[in-house]
């Protein structure tokens, strides 16, 4: 009796430790479902929305101007931060505030990106903390789940004329 009380606690405990590795590699590497917090990312994305990120782009290179990503805060480390890839390495990028009078311009370096929120206002982004390393990239936003009536890939910068081509 023992003997099979300790056979069955072993075998739950090995697929338990077994599908959690599957579910750990499921969310790193495919992506995973993420709740959007704060305005800066308005009106792109709201307050409580809910998107789907994909990992596998950031793994193959493959992220582009205009993407929505998540990433590590450069501030704080355990927490994710959400916003638009305005400059990949080697861009020329606008590194000053809409309202500023004199613009000035920066090249993104090597293995960084330059991120802005859409919500140029009211967003904590790349003009505070300089270019972002591409390795703190968690995953690209492809799809908004919630609210229903907003479900579908997410629409384009309202501030496309940040994206320099020089």
């Amino acid at each position: 009796m023992l003997r099979n009380a300790l056979g069955n606690t072993f075998r739950f405990l090995g697929y338990t430790v077994q599908y959690g590795c599957i579910a750990h590699c499921a969310f790193e590497y495919l992506g995973g479902i993420v709740v959007c917090s704060g305005p800066s990312m308005e009106p792109t994305i709201q307050n409580s929305d809910i998107v789907f990120s994909e990992n596998l782009s950031r793994h193959f290179y493959c992220i582009r101007k205009g993407d929505i990503v998540i990433v590590k805060s450069p501030n704080d480390p355990k927490s994710n931060i959400c916003k638009r890839v305005i400059g990949l390495e080697g861009d020329k990028v606008c590194t000053s505030n809409p309202s500023d009078f004199l613009k000035s311009h920066s090249y993104v370096p090597k293995g960084h990106v330059w991120l802005e929120g859409d919500n140029l206002r009211n967003s904590t982004d790349s003009r505070c903390y300089g270019p972002v390393p591409y390795g703190l990239i968690r995953g690209r936003i492809c799809l908004k789940i919630w609210p229903l009536n907003d479900f579908g890939f997410l629409r384009a910068s309202p501030n496309g004329h940040r994206f320099l081509d020089d």
